[in-house]
């Protein structure tokens, strides 16, 4: 049976050889290096205890160091199962979710046909080679010259010269005896219609692309005349050459990446061999055209997290963001990308020539992970003063994190995005004079006799207390924290515990909200945190699990008063929408306390500095509007103690003695 051109190929580039042998070797874990491709065990073929059989996965290749054996994952398989070469690729093509094909008398005549296109390339770039030093070959020389290009590198990447003649390939070919439709076939030369066949490549620098196996399939060419067009042409699709799959120097950049532990994707050839000259040899390149899930594939095989380097104008900012939508469905642990965005206007080659290797080795070492590129095209430069517009932002972000396949990986970056998110739209911190207590806590509460006050407060401010402020009645008065406080923001704190999903929709509030005791703000920090971590459908369990490790504690008995076991609604037993309502009430009733609580405050620094009978009156109101709301104080079993806050009492009982004391203006 012959198999269709390029069913190998793609089987070989499907299958893991490392993973094939796996089945049949140890690896010995000392010597290997699964991130590198780079794995050793003691031979199948032959009796051994050390390790010298190796697998290079990159390339598909394996080798023995002690017995020689050697060959690719179709002759592993034949070795070791003791199978023919068909045998071979059919259950390869099973391991790899590949349909065999069915007996095809039109494709194995389209084999038969692709015989000897090899071998044209192979001759193609002998000639070519040996045109590049000829009289005719002077500009190209020259071009290459001024690029920095020395003997050692065109000897390397077998840099040619196609001369600029219309039948001088085609000419030189056929009289070694290729027929003319293989050299068509093979991209070599064109035949338009009825017309006379022509040479591709005319007056054009060449370079070879080769597969990752070695062999020529193609060419890429730079055009040297003054208003050439196009600047840059390859080799048109043939049976050999697959654009979409092709990498520019894969071979040899894959065993330089396998010790650099990364590979460079740059935008063409030319890059390639400007970083080569540095010293930089694991670089490869598409040819022509933005990356495809293909070549994404055959990277991830050289290795687990390329890197991209592009040019950082707009071109090349738009090239990395359609790479990464590309990316997001496909990665995976041990299936990344980051991006090196290189100074507007400048390639590798004007870097390498400005600063040398180290220039270009610090800009690679200044790469950015995948979430870098998405959430700065998102964030960057977008005005989000509504919420409409940071719930747009909410719903976009959700959609490219639904693309990643990989649950783990999208855990994580749910967990990232959620961070990010908190950071962008926290509240600026408050630096107003004058305004002290922005911030209150207690001193940690221990349990003691029943009463109705807590311990005394310990106040912190992100601003001092001026002189006047300290001096202030309402400061020598003194504030506490009372049970009503502890209750209600308690019932916040139990409830988002028992429900994280309420938690994650309530985060924007909670990021506000400021605990006055002390031991709960501890609580709300970490249980912040662990929302930070934990993914959209989080259960009860392990939230709490998490908000405890933060802690070093376990919140519940912190949280467990009366008035919250006895709430069915902030009990987890709740369905989502009773305790989203019910956490939702206490915070709106906590930001209005703590706003009328800044305006006495307000008020009272104000009659501090300078009272007048509009400040006495403003303070005694606010003061009795505060008496009025604020619950009465409760003992520890959650009863009505009948007691007054007395805070609020003293301020209207100083307010009315000053404002008996002060002599009214004329």
């Amino acid at each position: 049976m012959q198999l269709p051109s390029g069913f190998v190929d793609e089987l070989r580039g499907r299958i893991s050889l490392a993973q094939i042998a796996g089945r049949r070797v140890t690896w010995d874990p000392r010597k290997s290096n699964a991130a590198r491709g780079d794995w050793w065990a003691p031979c199948p073929f032959h009796q051994e205890k050390t390790a010298s059989f190796h697998v290079d996965d990159a390339k598909g290749f394996y080798y023995c160091f002690g017995c020689h054996a050697k060959g690719d994952v179709l002759d592993f398989v034949r070795e070791t199962e003791n199978v023919g070469f068909m045998e071979a690729v059919e259950r390869l093509a099973g391991d790899a979710g590949m349909q065999m094909p069915a007996a095809d008398p039109v494709a194995a005549a389209r084999a038969a046909a692709n015989t000897g296109l090899v071998e044209a390339m192979e001759a193609a770039v002998r000639f070519y080679r040996a045109q590049l030093t000829g009289s005719r070959a002077a500009a190209a020389r020259a071009y290459l010259e001024r690029r920095g290009l020395g003997a050692e590198t065109i000897e390397s990447f077998e840099i040619g010269y196609a001369p600029d003649g219309r039948t001088v390939l085609i000419e030189h070919l056929t009289a070694k005896g290729f027929d003319l439709a293989k050299l068509v076939e093979a991209g070599l030369a064109g035949k338009p219609g009825q017309g006379s066949p022509y040479d591709r490549f005319r007056n054009r620098i060449t370079f070879p692309i080769r597969d990752a196996r070695g062999r020529a399939i193609a060419f890429g060419a730079r055009a040297i005349a003054p208003g050439q067009e196009p600047k840059y042409l390859n080799s048109p699709e043939t049976p050999l050459f697959d654009k979409s799959r092709t990498l520019y120097n894969a071979g040899p950049a894959g065993a330089a990446a396998r010790k650099a532990g990364t590979v460079i994707v740059t935008e063409g050839y030319m890059d390639v061999i400007a970083l080569a000259r540095a010293g930089v040899t694991h670089a490869v390149a598409p040819l022509g055209t933005a990356i495809t899930d293909r070549q994404l594939e055959a990277l991830w095989k050289i290795a687990p997290e390329p890197v991209v380097a592009l040019d950082g104008d707009t071109a090349g900012l738009n090239a990395a963001h359609r790479l990464v939508d590309l990316a997001l469905p496909h990665l995976g642990a041990g299936r990344s990308l980051r991006f090196a965005l290189l100074p507007a206007g400048q390639d590798p080659d004007d870097v390498v020539r400005a600063g040398g290797r180290a220039a270009i080795e610090a800009i690679l070492a200044d790469s950015k992970p995948v979430i870098d590129l998405l959430w700065g095209r998102e964030v960057d430069g977008q005005v989000l003063d509504s919420p409409e517009r940071r719930a747009a932002l909410d719903a976009r972000l959700r959609a490219h994190v639904s693309r990643i396949s990989d649950a783990t990986l999208r855990a994580h970056w749910e967990a990232e995005v959620r961070v990010r998110r908190a950071a962008l739209f926290a509240p600026p911190q408050k630096s107003r004079p004058e305004r002290a207590f922005e911030r209150p806590f207690e001193r940690p509460f221990s349990p003691g006799p029943k009463r109705s006050r807590r311990a005394l407060p310990v106040r912190e401010s992100f601003a001092p207390a001026t002189a006047s402020t300290r001096s202030s009645l309402l400061a020598q008065a003194g504030e506490g924290v009372f049970a009503d406080d502890r209750v209600r923001e308690s019932a916040i704190l139990a409830g988002c515990l028992n429900h994280p999903d309420v938690a994650i929709r309530l985060e924007s509030r909670l990021e506000r909200l400021a605990c006055r005791c002390r031991n709960l703000e501890e609580i709300r920090r970490a249980l912040l945190s662990a929302l930070a971590d934990a993914p959209d459908n989080a259960d009860r369990a392990t939230f709490v699990a998490a908000v405890s490790l933060r802690l070093s504690r376990d919140p519940g008995p912190e949280l467990s008063l009366g008035q919250i076991r006895s709430n069915p609604h902030l009990a987890p037993t709740a369905s989502p929408e009773q305790a989203a309502r019910a956490i939702e009430e206490e915070l709106d009733r906590h930001a209005a306390l703590a706003g009328r609580a800044a305006e006495l405050i307000e008020a009272a620094a104000d009659f501090a500095a300078g009272p007048d009978d509009g400040l006495t009156e403003r303070v005694r109101a606010a003061a009795e509007a505060e008496h009025a709301t604020y619950i009465r104080p409760l003992a520890d079993d959650g009863t009505d103690t009948g007691l007054e806050r007395p805070e609020f009492l003293s301020v209207i009982q100083a307010s009315e003695a000053l404002l008996a004391r002060k002599p009214r203006r004329r």
